[in-house]
């Protein structure tokens, strides 16, 4: 197994991608900081290319492939985000990109995705195992995987995302107490939590999850990597794993202070208040660490506190029944 990035590597993607990757605005609102007693950053990835945090570690990796591999294309699997991202960052660099997505990933990720030139492979999530498909295409082709998380390029790359941050919050006049971010395999969260540990150590860091999908606050707690059996369905589709990167845990269980979860009633609200409050869209997945600050997860009185919401990649008919107050 690789070792985690360290924060050089972080800087080193940085580099990489300065004319590609958005530098995405963190937002406040007066009201929710008056609401709460804390001041509250958004770091609105939801504005990202390609919708989502993922562009920058996909194409990080990506972009450090030797000439060979690069001949010889691409293959990645994943629910939507690292799928588009990965699309992006192929389609720029002039590289063959084949995504495994399951069949019932929303569709406006499976057409970003296509309309990035990527081929995709669609499954069925009961029936079919993704990681069986990719390794039969990289028999196949000599294409290269680029996992959606487990990999220190990714981690590197989207470790970006909190250098930025960290920028804008001084700039902003403001000191992180604690940063809450979502988490699925890891691989963001952990990537921030080696930046801030080099710029910002004293910053407490949360990784939080949908009620369900508890694996890495399960995995915290118990000190060692927790497999689940989830019980119920989320419509957080990007966060959806039942066991935390190899990789990833290693950093998370020395750097996150804890595991928050929230439900999906608080899920959609947190998408309501981002819609109202700062005017972003943000899918389910990508709105679970405001949905914890909002639902008083930890105490945040007195603090400043940075929230990151990851994603915008959310189907209109699901965003729609969100704001109808369907899943409250």
């Amino acid at each position: 197994m690789n070792n985690p990035p360290t924060f050089k590597d972080i800087e080193a993607a940085a580099a990489r991608l300065t004319d590609y990757a958005v530098r995405t605005p963190v937002l406040e609102s007066e009201r929710l900081n008056d609401q709460l007693s804390c001041r509250m950053l958004i770091k609105a990835e939801c504005l990202q290319r390609t919708g989502s945090f993922k562009f920058r570690g996909a194409f990080n990796m990506v972009s450090s492939l030797t000439d060979a591999q690069k001949d010889k294309g691409v293959v990645a699997f994943s629910s939507g985000n690292h799928a588009q991202g990965v699309a992006a960052a192929a389609k720029i660099l002039g590289i063959k990109a084949t995504i495994v997505m399951p069949a019932d990933a929303p569709e406006i990720k499976i057409k970003n995705t296509q309309g990035d030139g990527a081929e995709t492979v669609l499954y069925n999530r009961a029936e079919a195992n993704r990681v069986a498909i990719a390794d039969k295409i990289i028999e196949e082709t000599g294409a290269t995987l680029v996992p959606p998380f487990d990999a220190p390029q990714i981690m590197a790359g989207q470790g970006t995302l909190g250098l930025e941050f960290l920028d804008q919050a001084k700039d902003m006049g403001a000191e992180l107490d604690c940063l809450l971010g979502p988490c699925s395999g890891g691989g963001m969260i952990g990537g921030n939590a080696i930046a801030f540990k080099e710029r910002s150590p004293n910053t407490s860091i949360y990784c939080v999850e949908p009620e369900g999908y508890d694996d890495t606050a399960l995995s915290l707690e118990a000190g060692e990597r927790v497999q689940i059996k989830p019980e119920t369905s989320s419509f957080c589709d990007s966060l959806l794993l039942e066991i935390p990167g190899e990789l990833t845990f290693i950093v998370n269980r020395k750097l996150l202070k804890g595991g928050l979860v929230v439900s999906q009633a608080e899920t959609a609200n947190a998408m309501k208040n981002a819609f109202q409050e700062y005017k972003i869209v943000v899918e389910p997945g990508g709105a679970v660490a405001l949905a914890a600050a909002l639902s008083g997860k930890i105490d945040l009185q007195g603090k400043t506190v940075g929230i990151i919401c990851t994603g915008g990649n959310v189907d209109a008919d699901t965003f729609a029944q969100v704001l109808e107050g369907k899943f409250d």
